[in-house]
């Protein structure tokens, strides 16, 4: 089983989605609490550190063999956090395959809320580090885009997404944040590549839950 801590329930049907493709017959169990992104971006991500850690012994007791974060201002924290299983955040695998791709060029990190544009910069610098490369990162906050999706309105959130993208140039790969953010990739130019975290993350996450060799906890 692999258990998922969302902090939106539209998150569910993708990546129960992505199992159907992916993994037929691998059991999921989500969390939705979208609370602990309320009070990450009041207090800072440590704040929730205890809620997190809760909800992965409840997955564990339950029977999950990995834990996937798919909310990327929360990850950092999820993935650092000791357990018996892996806990991985969704956006690891996004973040390294942007850095093969840029290598030592430009890389830009879009979001729409502000709170994710930190952790993902880091975990792109991180990413990169460990893969020996020293890209020039660039952040990219899409204004208004999250009062859309809080509205409901996913079409026009990724239609902004995409309207804000479309007219950068001069980079090498462009970073989606968050999950949420991932249906823009349909409007948007084949060039610069645009990496997006659902896919590969929940690829990772299932090889973990069923002890296949996978990406180490942290």
């Amino acid at each position: 089983m692999l258990a998922l801590l969302h902090t939106s329930p539209v998150h569910v049907p993708v990546f129960d989605a992505l199992r159907d493709r992916q993994r037929p017959g691998l059991t999921l169990r989500h969390t939705v609490a979208p609370e602990l992104l309320d009070r990450a971006r009041r207090e800072g991500p440590d704040a929730v550190a205890d809620e997190i850690a809760e909800v992965v012994r409840r997955a564990v007791d339950e029977g999950a063999g990995a834990v996937l974060c798919t909310c990327s201002t929360l990850g950092a924290v999820a993935e650092t956090l000791p357990a018996p299983v892996p806990v991985l955040r969704v956006d690891r695998p996004m973040a390294e395959a942007a850095v093969a791709r840029a290598g030592d060029g430009r890389i830009t990190v879009a979001a729409a809320l502000a709170s994710t544009l930190g952790p993902t910069a880091d975990l792109v610098t991180e990413a990169a580090r460990r893969a020996g490369h020293r890209p020039r990162i660039t952040t990219l906050l899409v204004p208004g885009a999250w009062d859309l999706f809080e509205a409901g309105d996913t079409d026009g959130y990724h239609r902004a997404v995409a309207a804000a993208l479309t007219p950068v140039t001069g980079t090498d790969a462009v970073v989606l944040a968050q999950a949420s953010m991932e249906p823009a990739r349909a409007l948007l130019p084949a060039e610069p590549p645009v990496f997006a975290s659902p896919g590969p993350g929940f690829a990772a996450a299932a090889l973990a839950a069923t002890g296949e060799p996978g990406p180490p906890n942290g």
